[in-house]
């Protein structure tokens, strides 16, 4: 955002020249002057490069010496909006037809967000209607407790849910988070939804077999109502300001509770500081599963074949410094444990042991990954072993799942942290009758 008096503009390539064009409206000036790019540049020749950067620099200076300065006006803030009543078709066929055609919509059939359903979903709350729960990026969209009801209405929550969508809002709008750079990338990121403590018992998350697959309602709907505030709040709409190059079916839905009866540790947000008996969502900017079928016997074949699994040189996380998530199933957990591993022996093991040569990634990808790690690693040679994050604790485990043999390793987006967030009831909550505060 530019200050009262200074000439500002906005540097982006060709091809997201509509993601820059909408984020300087969400962010109050739409007419601010644009230097473009020539895309892809990732792919050019230093000599290219120079060309295009000094091309970028004439254009830079021109247009600021044409660009009007700005004005305090721009930078004020905006008045958030009401939800306003509109008439729509009464048939479901025909109402979805025209959620579709304003891309209110995912692409699957949604409820109607009528009164009455907006009504009930709010008396699960006594925060106002009007209030901003969060900014959520890159639309820069204020999140009202009206709004975030709205989308929960519309993927099919029940009303009792509306405590964990006011959480997981605040939670994706942490500044360590980065869901600017998640909503926008063309990574194929997905928010992960992990809910913890009681919340979880209470609204039947499926935490067992199956947990990220379909089949149950709470897991679902609040993962793809989540999607929906992250679309409809957030601007991120799928080839506008959301670039995903393919993007994945977790931008549905995301969502399951940790196994915590079957966790043999902590369960992740005793491991953050929570309290045992509080209710937690943590959001994860997950880039997709990766099986990991492993029958041995043994925690240290085990622990080989998940620290191997996890070494791939295009992942996002050895160009930076990641923070991945690992799915262990309660059977790998209780081998881990009978072999007297605590969950932070695990991470150091896993740390020490996925880490891959530099060499493996090849010309500019070396250079990236040797650019991306340099203030934390020093000068970095082909020969030099890169690990996947910083340090071992920013690897996080959780236990989830059913029977069977198999783990899941989760990548995440580059420079995201995951964020953890309660879940607040009113004193005296009961099953089926919750109230956020």
């Amino acid at each position: 955002m530019a200050k009262a008096g200074k000439a500002a503009l906005t540097v982006v390539s060709q091809s997201f020249v509509n993601l820059g064009r909408a984020q300087q409206k969400a962010l109050g000036s739409p007419d601010l002057p644009m230097a473009i790019v020539p895309h892809p540049f990732g792919t050019r020749s230093r000599e290219e490069l120079k060309l295009i950067a000094a091309k970028c620099a004439d254009d830079i200076a021109k247009l600021l010496c044409e660009a009007a300065p700005q004005t305090a006006a721009a930078t004020a803030a905006p008045v958030v909006p009401r939800a306003k009543l509109i008439e729509a078709p009464a048939d479901l066929d025909e109402l979805n037809k025209f959620f579709i055609k304003r891309r209110w919509g995912d692409g699957m059939i949604v409820a109607p967000p009528t009164l009455e359903a907006l009504a009930r979903m709010l008396r699960h709350t006594r925060r106002l209607p009007d209030e901003v729960v969060a900014t959520i990026a890159p639309g820069m969209g204020a999140a009202t407790v009206e709004y975030i009801a709205i989308q929960g209405v519309m993927a099919g929550c029940y009303p009792e849910y509306l405590p964990v969508l006011i959480a997981a809002a605040e939670a994706v709008a942490e500044k360590k988070f980065h869901l600017q750079a998640i909503q926008a990338t063309t990574n194929p990121a997905a928010v992960w939804l992990i809910i913890n403590g009681p919340a979880a018992k209470w609204l039947e998350v499926n935490s067992g077999a199956g947990c990220l697959g379909p089949g149950t309602w709470a897991n679902a709907t609040l993962g793809r109502a989540l999607r929906l505030i992250l679309q409809n709040i957030g601007g991120a709409l799928p080839g506008e300001m959301d670039k995903a190059t393919q993007g994945q079916s977790a931008k549905y839905s995301m969502c399951c509770a940790e196994n915590e009866a079957a966790n043999p540790w902590q369960p992740l947000h005793v491991e953050r500081g929570f309290a045992a008996d509080a209710s937690t969502v943590t959001v994860v900017g997950a880039l997709g599963t990766w099986n990991m079928n492993m029958t041995a016997r043994n925690a240290d074949e085990v622990l080989a074949m998940l620290a191997d699994t996890m070494q791939y040189p295009a992942s996002s996380d050895y160009i930076t410094g990641g923070a991945p998530f690992v799915i262990l199933s309660p059977q790998h957990a209780a081998l881990f444990h009978a072999a007297g591993l605590s969950k932070a022996d695990v991470k150091q093991r896993l740390w020490a042991q996925s880490r891959i040569r530099a060499g493996r990634s090849k010309g500019s990808e070396f250079e990236r990954m040797a650019t991306g790690r340099r203030a934390e690693l020093g000068e970095i040679t082909p020969d030099t072993m890169v690990p996947i994050s910083e340090k071992p604790d920013d690897i996080s485990i959780i236990v989830a799942g059913g029977p069977g043999s198999h783990s899941v390793f989760v990548p995440v987006s580059a420079h995201t942290r995951s964020s953890t967030k309660a879940i607040v009831w009113s004193k005296g909550a009961a099953q089926g009758n919750f109230v956020s505060i």
